[in-house]
Order: structure tokens, then sequence, then C-alpha cells
């Protein structure tokens, strides 16, 4: 490890580190607008200037020299000073003075930059250059005569999303960042760039105007819209949710996020259910919680036990456990939370974990995917993929194609071919010192888990420190429901059966109400989607922002998310619900408070209690009889912006799929 002198202080470096890390590791703080981390090296825009000995008497851009044995680096010479204030000058000649009505505002590295290395007057008296306006899709709102050349969105497309729609044009001063045939940027990670644009020119188009940073309250929470968990910070202002945010977390969503998990929160005002409604004369009509609750008690009297229970996708893991804990106390044990049906044996939570974790996956060799559309199922988890391939790693499909962007095979949509594994792919696997494979939910509904089970063996999927089996689930309730128990061997399939007088449905919005003509349908839920318009009974829940709750990812990562504001009208938290219904029927569930049923729901699972990963254990042996049969057509995400109820009530998100995926030309208002 080479060892350098900075400002004074000699400190040892990894091998292969640049100057301005060696600076970061000394705790000297240098200026940058094109350096990201996780971003290939540009060092186009010269402000990261520090002086270094031995080499030219001149400043040398730190991002771009790597460190090496016995330099004596300066950050604070008077020639370092000099050379900082001469290029923020240029950065500074053609920038508009747009701060005032700039959304980046407040949160802007120009302007903190500006203030510490700016000379505090300008020399510049000629035109300034203008760029004229790019659209970037609903989206990006951009305006480019802001832009400063850092190329963090052109690398970002290219390297990280795997989409090369961003790029420069032209040359000197006539150069501009644009996507290409200037189109949107039509890929589930777009909105990335905002957070990397050190300036104004790329800002959020639907938060535009909105609010200023100093005027939100932060809460830490979850992002539910998929089975990622990815880390979120969400900005308030009063009683509405104003934006979310990435937060870094390099284990789950390194500081990136989906557009539907950063945009879907403009629907948690939309369609809201703030009050409860009893179906009378086949309409639903305004009622109070008494009468609600009475009706359910009347339904249930006689035969208490004939109640059960459904939970959706995107539940915390305290509801579903008070949902539970009131079922088996009217005597019923009836729990699923698979609502579209799937029947897949949860007795080992190994078989049903993404075991190799999403930072492990990137140093798998070979990869297997098996009916699933990576890319509108677990977005982030695509990212990792590509850093795989990056590395060398080959991918392998089974199913229907769709752009991965990056190299990979199709081998066909017949699971059989599994049975009699092809040559190619057989080589490859067993020659990988870190093979994985990778199920999805369109191979879990076909059953193929017990025959997936197989390729442990015969691929070699488990070895010392790597276990390469995984499931990728695509709800956000799912690995906390199967922690709790909450399902059944015959899934939705044993409640239609037993045809209970009583159908609990928590936020269960994707299910088949069809199998239940006889049942009392309770909807307990936010927003006024399917649920709410089959149910008989709906009872106002609270959205995952309303509400503390854990959350559990694909990955079997155990996360908390706070509450960021309050439910709407006489929507109560869902626990309350549960609680109050329970003193209706007249039994008892043993907790009065949310600490209370979360003490009691860690007593139960112990693993619930200690974020992080969760220890399933080993993985099963495999039925040498399963066999893979049928074959995958399609995937169950039909359309990546309206998975769940909180996004298709999302202006946004409708938005995005008209413009984006079905072509519609969504004209302003003004138009």
């Amino acid at each position: 490890m080479p060892k350098v002198t900075v400002d004074g202080q000699e400190i040892e470096v990894p091998a292969g580190a640049t100057v301005l890390q060696a600076c970061e590791l000394a705790g000297k703080e240098i200026p940058r607008f094109c350096y990201h981390e996780r971003l290939s090296i540009a060092g186009n825009c010269r402000m990261c200037l520090v002086e270094v000995k031995p080499g030219p008497p001149k400043p040398q851009a730190s991002c771009a020299l790597p460190a090496a044995e016995g330099q004596e680096i300066r950050t604070d010479s008077p020639m370092v000073k000099k050379a900082r204030e001469g290029v923020m000058e240029f950065l500074l000649i053609n920038h508009p003075l747009d701060c005032p009505i700039c959304d980046q505002g407040g949160e802007c590295d120009l302007q903190d930059q500006a203030v510490a290395y700016g000379r505090g007057g300008s020399r510049y008296h000629e035109n300034k250059r203008a760029v004229t306006e790019k659209y970037m899709g609903p989206l990006i709102k951009t305006i480019m005569t802001r832009c400063i050349h850092c190329t963090r969105c052109v690398r970002f497309s290219e390297e990280i999303a795997g989409v090369d729609e961003i790029g420069a044009l032209y040359r000197g001063e006539d150069m501009q960042i644009t996507t290409y045939l200037e189109q949107a940027a039509a890929h589930e990670l777009s909105a990335n760039v905002i957070d990397l644009c050190p300036v104004g020119a790329l800002t959020s188009r639907p938060y535009a105007f909105e609010a200023r940073p100093w005027e939100l309250k932060k809460t830490l929470s979850i992002d539910v819209s998929d089975a990622v968990g990815a880390n979120i910070t969400l900005h308030s202002k009063g009683r509405e949710v104003m934006r979310a945010l990435p937060r870094v977390n390099d284990d789950v969503n390194e500081e990136w996020l989906s557009d539907k998990g950063r945009y879907q929160v403009d629907g948690l005002t939309k369609r809201r259910l703030d009050r409860v409604w009893v179906r009378r004369d086949g309409k639903l009509q305004p009622a109070e919680w008494t009468e609600a609750f009475g009706l359910i008690a009347g339904a249930l009297e006689g035969d208490k036990a004939s109640i059960a229970a459904v939970a959706g996708d995107l539940l915390d893991a305290e509801t579903m456990f008070a949902a539970k804990a009131l079922v088996n106390a009217c005597g019923s044990q009836l729990t699923e939370a698979r609502q579209t049906g799937m029947t897949y044996d949860v007795s080992n939570l190994a078989a049903v974990n993404f075991n190799s974790t999403f930072a492990g996956i990137e140093t798998a060799d070979a990869i297997l995917i098996v009916g699933s559309n990576v890319r509108w199922e677990a977005a982030l988890l695509n990212v990792r993929l590509r850093k795989a391939v990056k590395a060398g790693a080959k991918v392998y499909i089974i199913g229907s194609e769709w752009n991965p962007t990056y190299p990979a095979t199709f081998l066909g949509s017949d699971l059989k071919l599994l049975n009699r594994i092809p040559k190619e792919l057989g080589d490859v696997m067993k020659s990988a010192k870190r093979p994985a494979v990778i199920l999805g939910a369109a191979a879990l509904a076909k059953g193929a888990l017990p025959a997936g089970l197989k390729l442990i063996d015969k691929f070699g999927l488990v070895k010392d420190g790597w276990n390469g089996f995984n499931v990728l689930h695509i709800s956000a309730a799912r690995m906390a429901s199967l922690m709790l128990g909450f399902t059944l061997p015959g899934g939705m399939g044993d409640i239609a059966a037993a045809s209970p007088k009583v159908l609990l449905s928590l936020g269960a919005d994707e299910m088949d109400y069809a199998a239940f003509p006889n049942s009392l349908k309770v909807f307990i839920g936010h927003h006024g989607d399917k649920g709410a318009h089959h149910a008989d009974i709906i009872l106002p829940g609270a959205s995952y922002a309303e509400k503390d709750g854990t959350y559990v990812n694909a990955e079997g990562r155990v996360q908390f998310a706070e509450k960021a504001v309050f439910a709407p009208g006489d929507a109560r938290e869902d626990w309350t619900i549960l609680r109050a219904l329970a003193d209706a029927l007249g039994v008892t569930v043993g907790f009065d408070s949310f600490a209370a049923l979360q003490a009691k729901m860690i007593a139960a699972v112990p693993a619930l209690g200690e974020e992080g990963l969760a220890d399933y254990g080993a993985l099963p042996k495999a039925d040498a009889g399963a066999k893979f049969e049928g074959e995958l057509v399609g995937y169950p995400i039909k359309d990546f912006y309206l998975t769940n109820p909180i996004a298709r009530a999302s202006e946004v998100m409708q938005r995005c799929s008209d413009e984006l995926l079905h072509g519609a030309d969504v004209k302003e208002a003004a138009e």
C-alpha cells in the first residue's frame, strides 16, 4: 500500500486509489462536479485540482491521477486556491442566475461550491450562451442552459442503467447534453439522473415548484413497490408526502431508486378511502365504525371460526401478525398472503429466499434466470446483474423475451428443457466457481420450485461461502408473511373451499373476489381500487407512509419504516382497526398498543426484531421425482408503472404508462 503525504499528514492508501480518494482518507474535502464514486472517471470539470510533487509545476485533476508512493499532495496552497477560483469562474460564465426559481436551490452543488471557491466578482461582459430545452419524458424537467457538462447523466445511463439514451452532441461552446432523437428516456431508473445532476439542469418534473428542501420533514422509510426493499427518505410538508428520495445502502439499493418507488407517492393523496362505507341495496353508502363492526359480528354470530384473512402486497409485518392473532383468536386458521393463487411449499424458508443476496449476486460468474423479467420485477437487482456481466458472468434466460440491458442468451420459454439440461448451459454452470439460479414469479406460478431445487446438486449451487439458489418475489410483504406463517398449503384454494362467512381483505387488490360469492367481504385498505369495489364493508386503513412497520425484502433482510404523515379523514392504522374489531367480536388478541403488538410479534418470530439478514438455515433436499412442466408465456407484471393501488392512483405513473409503454402522445393543458 503506497504512502502519500496530504497537507503534511502521511497516510497509507489502498493500491489503485486516486489522489482524490487519498485526500478524502486524510479528511480533506475536495470539490468536484463530474466525479462520482459509482461512475467511471471522466475528469472533465477540473474542479478537483490539487498540487502534487513530484510532478509538473501546475495543478492536476485529483480524480484522474493515481496515488503513488512518496507523493506530496497540497490541497490548500495558493496555486490550488487560484486554480479552483479560475475553474469556478469559467463554470459560472454561462450559468444563468436562476437560483431564486431553480428547484435545485438549497441542495445544489454549484451553489455550495460557488460560496466556498467563487471569486466574488465577475469579469465577463460578453453575451451568454443559451441552450434549447430538451424533452426527457414525464419525469425529468430539463433547463439545459444550466448544464455544466459534467456528463454524470450520460455515464449513469450507459454504465448503471445500460440504456444508451443520453449523450453529448457538438463540440466546444456548442456542446449539448440530450437524449438521442430528443425522445423520452424510457427505462425504469431514469430519474436517478436528477439526484446525480450537480446543478439545476435536470430536475424533477412532477415536483417542480412544489417546495424548498428546508420546508420538508424527512422520514426514513422503505420502498414497497417491489420486493427489493430499497431504503428511501420520505419528504413531507404538512400532511402530504411531497417526494421520495433514495438513501444510501450498499447492501440493498446502493444509492439508486426505481422510478416507480420514487414517483408513486403522489398516489398517496388520490382515490383515498377516508371514511367507513357499507353496501346497502347494492350500493356503497357512508356509515359509522360501530355499524360496520356490528355487521361483521352479526355475520359471525354462532360460528365465530368462519373468518379468513387475505393480505395484500404492500403490508407490514405488524398488520399481518395482528390479523393472524385476530383470526386465530376466533378459532380459524384461514390466513393467506399469496393473493394471486400461488401454492408453493413454504415449510423451508431458505428454499424461497434470495440466498445469494443482492450484493452477492454481483460476484456470480454464471446465472440462469427462470421465469423472471428482472427489469420490471426488481429494477435495482438488474443493476447488480449488469455488474456481474461486466465482471465476466454469462447469463441464460428461460421465459418470454425481454430486453435485459446486458448480453444474455434466451433458451426458450418451455420449462421442460430443464429436465434435460442443454449442453452449453450445463457446461457453463458446472465449470463456474459461483453459479446462480434465479426463479421468478412466473416459474413459481407454474409449480417449478420442487424441480428447481434439483438444480442445486446438478449445478453445484451451494459451495463454501456461496449459496446460488435464489427465488425472486415481487411482493414487498411476501417474506414477512412467510416468516409469520401467514400461508396455507393449498393457498387461496383452501380459503375458497372453506367459504368463510367473513373475508378480511387487508389491501388485497389483486385477488379474485369471484371465488367468494357468499362471504361478507370486509376491505381494510387505503385506496379505492379493485378490493374496495368488491367490498361489502370498507374500513379505511393507512398506507406505508402513514404507519410504523417492519418489512422483509426478497433476500430476507428485516428493515423498519417510520411513519411520515397521518392518514387522511377517518382512516386508522391497520392494527388499531383489527384491535377494535377483536373487541366487537369478543375475542382477546393480547396487545393494546403498537409497542405491545411489536413485542408479541418479535417473541413469536425473533428474527423480525433484528434488522439485517434473517437466518433461514440450510436448503431442503430436492424431490428426485420432481419435473419441470409447462410453458412460460408472459410474466405477472404487465405494466411496470401500475402494479399496486398506490401506483394506479398516481397521476405521474398513469402518465408514464401511457407515454413510455403505450406510446400515447400526452399533451400539456396549454397545448
